[in-house]
C-alpha cells in the first residue's frame, strides 16, 4: 500500500526533481535526490593503426570535437565527440580512441589513412582504422530516493499485476535549490522495484531501468552541483575550470536558456566583455554570454548559434556596442582554428564580423 504523502513536511526539499508524464503532461511524482543520473552515453571505439602522433602523444581526454579527416579529400570528415585515448594497443603501434559519432559517422565502406585534429591542432594520422564492437553493457538503475508520489503513480503501483512497469516516456525536470528551472531530461519509465523510504512517511524509494535517453557526463558533475545550489551571483564562475568542463558549463546555460523566458535589453545598450580567460572556444561563448545576460547567461555557443542569438529573443536588442576588454588573449588562443576539413580560419575575425553584420558595435581596451 502506498500511504498518502505528509503535507507539513518541506515541500522544497522534495521538489528538486519532478518526474513528469511527457504524453499526458501530469507529474509522477517528486524527489530530492536521484541515483544514476551521471553516467556515459554509448561510445563507439575505433583502433587506428600505424598511428604517427603530431607533437605531443595524444593521453586521456582528448578534445571536445575530435574531426577525423581522409586523406583522399574526396570524402568528408566526420566527428567524434568528446574523444577519449585509450592509449595505444599492447604490442602494436595503434591507437585506441573511444567517443560519440555524430549522425553520420565513418564514410561507409573507407578504411585507407585519416588525419586527425581536435579544432585547434592536428594529432597525428593513422593509415587504417577499424571500429571494435565494444562488450554488452547494463546501465545502472535511476533510483528517485524519498519520492512523493502523486495520484497517478499511487494508482498504477496498487493495481499493478506485473514487474517490470512500463509508464511510457517522461522527463526528469530538475529545478536548482532557487526554484527556477536547471535541466529536462527524456526518458522510458520502466518500473522495476519500489518501496517505502526511511526518509519520511508516505514517501517511496523509486527504481527505474537505466534508461536515460541523453545521461549527464560524469564529468559535468561538478558542474551541476554548483549550479544545483543557485545560479550564480559573479560573473566567472567558469574561469577556474578546465575546457571539459567549461563545455559542460556552456551546456548548462545553453539548456537553462531554453528553459527561460529572456527579456531582450532595448537598443543602444552598451555592453562590456571581459576577455581575459577567452583561452579556448568555450571561454569565448561563456565570457560573451555573460556580457549580454549577466553570470551565467547564454549568447550562443557556435557561430550558427551566435547568429540566431543576435536575431533576438536572447536579451539583445540591435543595434548595440560592446567594449571588449583584454581582446589579446583571445587573438592569441583562437586565431588560427580548423574546419571539420582542417582549413585554418579565425575564430576571433569570425566572431566579431558576426557581431557587426548582427548590429553590435565592437570596440577595444
Amino acid at each position: 500500500m502506498i500511504p498518502t504523502v505528509q503535507q507539513n513536511e518541506d515541500r522544497r526539499e522534495r521538489t528538486r526533481y519532478t518526474l513528469t508524464n511527457t504524453e499526458h503532461g501530469h507529474d509522477w511524482g517528486s524527489c530530492a535526490e536521484v541515483e544514476g543520473l551521471f553516467g556515459e552515453p554509448w561510445r563507439e571505439t575505433y583502433e587506428l593503426f600505424g598511428w604517427v602522433p603530431e607533437g605531443t602523444e595524444v593521453r586521456g581526454w582528448v578534445g571536445r570535437r575530435v574531426c577525423l579527416v581522409p586523406e583522399n579529400g574526396m570524402l568528408d570528415a566526420w566527428l567524434l565527440e568528446d574523444a577519449e585515448s585509450l592509449g595505444p594497443h599492447p604490442g602494436t603501434d595503434s591507437l585506441v580512441l573511444t567517443g560519440l559519432d555524430d549522425y553520420e559517422g565513418p564514410p561507409e565502406g573507407y578504411r585507407g589513412p585519416v588525419r586527425l585534429h581536435d579544432g585547434r591542432r592536428w594529432l597525428g594520422s593513422c593509415r587504417e582504422f577499424a571500429r571494435i564492437l565494444p562488450p554488452a553493457r547494463v546501465d545502472p538503475p535511476l533510483v528517485l530516493r524519498g519520492l512523493a508520489p502523486a495520484d497517478e503513480l499511487r494508482r498504477a503501483l496498487m493495481t499493478a499485476t506485473r514487474r517490470p512497469l512500463d509508464l511510457g516516456e517522461a522527463s526528469l525536470n530538475i529545478r536548482d535549490d532557487k526554484g527556477e528551472p536547471f535541466a529536462e531530461l527524456p526518458l522510458w519509465v520502466t518500473i522495476t522495484a519500489w518501496h517505502p523510504s526511511p526518509r519520511g512517511a508516505g514517501l517511496i524509494d523509486l527504481e527505474l531501468e537505466g534508461k536515460l535517453s541523453s545521461p549527464a557526463p560524469a564529468h559535468a558533475q561538478p558542474v551541476w552541483e554548483r549550479w544545483l545550489t543557485g545560479p550564480p551571483r559573479t560573473p566567472g564562475g567558469w574561469v577556474d575550470l578546465d575546457t571539459r568542463q567549461r563545455w559542460a558549463w556552456l551546456d548548462h546555460v545553453r539548456e537553462r536558456a531554453c528553459l527561460r523566458t529572456l527579456h531582450d535589453r532595448p537598443s543602444g545598450h552598451a555592453y562590456e566583455l571581459d576577455g581575459r580567460h577567452m583561452t579556448d572556444v568555450p571561454g569565448l561563448y561563456l565570457a560573451l554570454g555573460e556580457a549580454v545576460n549577466g553570470p551565467g547567461g547564454y549568447f550562443g555557443g557556435c557561430l550558427d548559434a551566435l547568429v540566431d542569438c543576435l536575431r533576438g529573443d536572447f536579451g539583445y536588442t540591435a543595434p548595440s556596442t560592446l567594449l571588449w576588454r583584454d581582446p589579446a588573449t583571445a587573438h592569441e588562443h583562437l586565431s588560427h582554428v580548423l574546419t571539420p576539413d582542417g582549413e585554418s580560419y579565425d575564430l576571433v575575425a569570425t566572431a566579431l564580423d558576426i557581431l557587426g553584420e548582427g548590429g553590435m558595435r565592437v570596440t577595444f581596451r
